[in-house]
């Protein structure tokens, strides 16, 4: 294991630490709600924007623990945003990260309950962060709110809905994920940045610009794994696009176009982080890991 995996597994165990940390217990009433908050959001899954989050304040040379709070932050999003998803209402799936979704290992109304308490869990932990001041608190709250609404994620959410069975062209599929994907990804990269209290506007715009590409391969790289991978790697029903003909990066370009267009953002995405030398090291890698993951 080289030195940026060592780095990537040490933030991985230290965001299960903050999460854990953030999260009632289960023995705490409601028990069955706070049973199923913890379910959906420490049953595993690969801490990209937690990770995002601590590499980009490594970046801009912030202390990791000013971070912490919105490490968790945005994690507790991208949970509640999984459960909404696999709602019957929604994507109607019953796996994820290799169990039962959590309107299966519960029921529904405690799912659509778990997700709203994710997600007001969320801006309490940011707002509770008194390592930073008020101000960055602020922005920070801004960020994850433009990132998670009708701007972001849950417009996204709503353009995907709209979008299965529907013809689309590469335009409109790329606005659909840079906002229903790539938006908390970007968030997420802002989010480590303004960990530091003096971060200039020019580092906050490179940093934007890495996010922006990285969360459009991400989206690409899912669509890419839906055709080539397979249920017990992906840890969700493999083929869930295409039955539901929802529109896809390699149904619109073909798949070894859409492997190349992954390819591309990468680079560009690890382009704009040359003026943080080896400190970008860990963004760097990221790049590279979500257009190469098999899951």
């Amino acid at each position: 294991m080289n030195s940026v995996e060592t780095t990537i597994t040490a933030l991985r165990q230290r965001t299960e630490q903050t999460l854990e940390q953030y999260l009632p217990p289960e023995g705490q009433t409601p028990q069955q709600l706070h049973q199923a908050m913890r379910y959906a959001v420490l049953g595993g899954g690969k801490r990209i924007r937690p990770i995002l989050v601590y590499s980009a304040a490594t970046a801009v040379q912030a202390d990791l623990a000013q971070v912490d709070a919105a490490a968790a932050a945005v994690e507790l999003i991208h949970a509640y945003s999984l459960v909404h998803d696999d709602l019957p209402a929604m994507d109607n799936d019953d796996l994820r990260r290799g169990r039962p979704t959590c309107h299966k290992a519960f029921n529904e109304a405690t799912a659509i309950l778990v997700g709203d308490a994710l997600q007001a869990l969320a801006f309490q932990t940011l707002a509770d962060n008194t390592l930073l001041p008020a101000s960055s608190r602020l922005q920070q709250v801004r960020v994850l709110t433009e990132a998670s609404g009708a701007a972001g994620m849950v417009g996204g959410q709503a353009l995907d809905l709209a979008s299965v069975g529907q013809p689309m062209d590469i335009e409109g599929l790329e606005t659909l994920n840079r906002m229903k994907t790539g938006a908390l990804i970007r968030a997420s990269v802002l989010l480590g940045a303004l960990g530091r209290v003096d971060i200039t506007a020019a580092d906050l715009t490179r940093l934007s610009h890495y996010a922006e590409c990285v969360g459009l391969a991400f989206q690409i790289q899912d669509d890419i794994l839906d055709i080539t991978s397979d249920t017990a790697t992906l840890g969700k029903t493999q083929g869930s696009d295409q039955a539901r003909d929802k529109p896809t990066y390699p149904m619109l370009l073909g798949l070894e176009p859409a492997q190349r267009r992954a390819g591309n953002l990468c680079a560009e995405a690890q382009a704009h982080l040359e003026p943080f030398g080896e400190r970008a090291s860990v963004l760097s890698w990221l790049a590279d890991f979500i257009v190469q993951r098999l899951h």
